[in-house]
């Protein structure tokens, strides 16, 4: 579980974030939803530590990570895996290699153990034989599945999703969805995914904080979203065409 209790952010005289309290919620699928410009990405890079706050707290498995120097913070780090918005492969390096960079960089494990790890990974997210492929050799779905890969090659218990379907075509997407859902559920991780696409709302959200000008305007998950009376809420959810058939518009 992460736990963030009552952060506060400002940027010169612009407050951000407003008194932020959210529990995202292990094995879990966390949904981070709200418009542009409410929050949502400087929320997160709070919580991984790439903005320091200005008060509150940001707690993994109890363990306050805004107190911690940077050693002890490090250590926090490599139990999380980061799948970004652009794939964020290394052109240069295949397949293989960019799923090994952070083992090589944070294990001591023999070459041997690493490339097993390696194909355990690639197995997992449906890339079998990809492994000598660069990213340019890959479609855009299968990029985002070697990012996956890269993601939980240390075994993270924490994994942040940014924009995970972005630039993918409805059907691939679902397949990102349903990879994520899965290996959330089968590593028992505590996923946060920030997302604008209503349909990976409707199909993984156990848990939804909706963000509105800095506050948490709305938690519940996606059942109660079809029956909530937040105005900004419905405002943010019923411009997307997928939530109008859902509603039935």
């Amino acid at each position: 579980m992460i736990e963030v209790k009552n952060i506060n952010k400002s940027f010169g005289k612009k407050q951000i974030l407003h008194d932020v309290s959210i529990s995202f919620l292990r094995g879990k699928i966390n949904l981070i939803i709200g418009a542009s410009g409410s929050g949502k990405s400087v929320l997160t890079k709070c919580i991984v530590g790439l903005h320091e706050i200005d008060s509150g707290s940001v707690e993994y498995d109890g363990r306050n990570f805004s107190i911690m120097n940077f050693k002890q913070r490090k250590a926090v780090r490599k139990e999380i895996g980061m799948l970004f918005q652009g794939s964020a492969l290394f052109d240069s390096l295949t397949v293989e290699e960019n799923v090994k960079f952070p083992m090589e960089m944070y294990t001591k494990q023999s070459e041997e153990e690493i490339l097993e790890r390696v194909n355990f990974c690639l197995k997992r997210v449906q890339l079998e034989n990809a492994n000598h492929l660069y990213p340019a050799e890959l479609s855009g779905g299968m990029q985002k599945r070697a990012a996956l890969a890269r993601a939980i090659a240390l075994n993270p218990k924490y994994l942040f999703c940014d924009e995970p379907n972005s630039g993918l075509d409805p059907q691939t997407g679902i397949v990102i969805d349903n990879l994520i859902q899965e290996i959330t559920h089968e590593y028992d991780m505590t996923t946060i995914v920030i997302t604008h696409d209503m349909n990976s709302v409707m199909e993984t959200g156990e848990n939804i904080s909706f963000i509105h000008q800095g506050n948490i305007w709305w938690t519940g998950n996606k059942e109660d979203i079809l029956k909530t009376d937040n105005k900004e809420l419905n405002e943010f959810v019923y411009s997307s065409k997928i939530m109008q058939k859902f509603k039935g518009l």
